[in-house]
């Protein structure tokens, strides 16, 4: 496991009751994703998910269905199947250096077997203590909360809240 460094990082921690696959499949699956990727009621349209290390995550976003815009443009550094995904936006999906706002960030998702179905964890790691504090500022427990509440309720069999 990666060490936390609780000057630059923001972490989630949640159970969810389904199995590993389940969520796995949520987070790789173009359709799936789309449904709880961003935060109700905005939508999100899931335009490239090349899960593979180097590989295209980008998507675009929608308050009422049209028009979209950016969302996340982003790529695979890590995919270990059934367990961990790591992704940033500090590179973007054509492989060029970039600037994204609101701030540049590191994301890891891990999957650990759980005795009530599967361990979610989420560390986002920033540059520096003062994109860390924007992030969180922004919203980040808010944001990242809810789209894990909405990931939870599909992966659990239920639908989007």
């Amino acid at each position: 496991m990666t060490t936390i460094d609780p000057e630059r990082d923001l972490t989630l921690d949640r159970v969810i009751r389904a199995p590993r696959d389940a969520v796995w499949e949520a987070w790789t699956t173009p359709s799936l994703l789309a449904q709880w990727w961003v935060p109700a009621p905005t939508v999100a349209r899931v335009d490239r998910l090349e899960v593979s290390p180097g590989g295209a995550f980008v998507t675009s976003m929608s308050d009422d269905g049209a028009p979209f815009v950016p969302h996340t443009d982003s790529v695979f550094l890590v995919v270990e199947p059934l367990h961990r995904l790591v992704f940033t936006n500090a590179v973007d999906s054509s492989w060029h250096p970039a600037k994204p706002e609101p701030v540049a960030m590191t994301a890891e998702i891990t999957l650990d077997d759980h005795a009530d179905g599967t361990d979610y964890r989420v560390v986002v790691r920033h540059g520096d203590a003062a994109a860390r504090a924007r992030h969180e500022a922004l919203g980040f427990f808010e944001g990242w909360g809810a789209v894990t509440t909405a990931l939870a309720e599909l992966a659990e069999g239920g639908s989007r809240p």
